[in-house]
């Protein structure tokens, strides 16, 4: 049994191999203010390594531009597994990691702040695989989960997926079903927005602009 407090200290994995076919190199469009200058991904990268000293990885395809890369002091982890989405992403990295328990972030999330991972960890009980946020868009649908914003057990996700990816699916849902995945309800999913389109951006800088 582990215990609860041990959840403190997980590490931090970011997803930024999205193929972004509606707003191609949308992480590396400027999410700062008008007097500063934030590539998104080093925007999400600034919010999940503020506080204590994690380990933090990327995950991705392939190397940003120079300077941008020298900014996101965290090793990049290429994809084992082309064009298998989220999961192959994130089992070529979990493989590599050390830390016990990794929160997931999204590359195209510049609302998600480590203090809305820090909240998922206060959730865990002994036994839990997995911690999902889940939202109720309407009292008549059946919640909304958000994969790319969860707390895992790194070893768990890495038994669980492996064989829903060599069996050729890739939906992460499949491997929540079979985690023992303790849903989280939020009350706002404001901080889960994700950019992924130009009407996204366009709505995210003038929620900057015009806080």
């Amino acid at each position: 049994m582990i215990a609860r407090e041990s959840i403190d200290d997980f590490g931090v994995l970011i997803l930024v191999g999205g193929e972004a076919t509606r707003l191609p190199g949308k992480l590396t469009l400027e999410t700062g203010d008008a007097t500063e200058r934030l590539p998104m991904i080093a925007r999400v990268y600034d919010n999940m390594t503020c506080g204590r000293k994690r380990e933090v990885v990327l995950s991705g395809k392939a190397t940003f531009a120079r300077d941008l890369d020298a900014r996101l002091a965290a090793p990049l982890v290429i994809d084992r597994w082309a064009r298998r989405g989220p999961l192959g992403g994130m089992l070529s990295s979990f493989a590599q990691m050390r830390a016990r328990f990794v929160f997931v972030a999204a590359g195209d999330a510049p609302l998600l702040a480590i203090a809305f991972a820090e909240r998922l960890a206060r959730a865990y009980e002994p036994g839990d695989e997995a911690l999902v946020p889940s939202a109720h868009e309407s009292e008549h649908a059946p919640p909304s989960l958000e994969p790319l914003a969860a707390l895992y057990d790194r070893r768990a996700f890495i038994a669980a997926g492996m064989p829903i990816l060599r069996g050729g699916r890739g939906a992460l849902h499949l491997v929540i079903a079979a985690m023992r995945t303790r849903l989280v309800a939020i009350d706002d999913a404001h901080a889960l927005t994700n950019v992924n389109s130009p009407a996204d951006y366009a709505a995210f800088r003038a929620s900057v602009q015009n806080p």
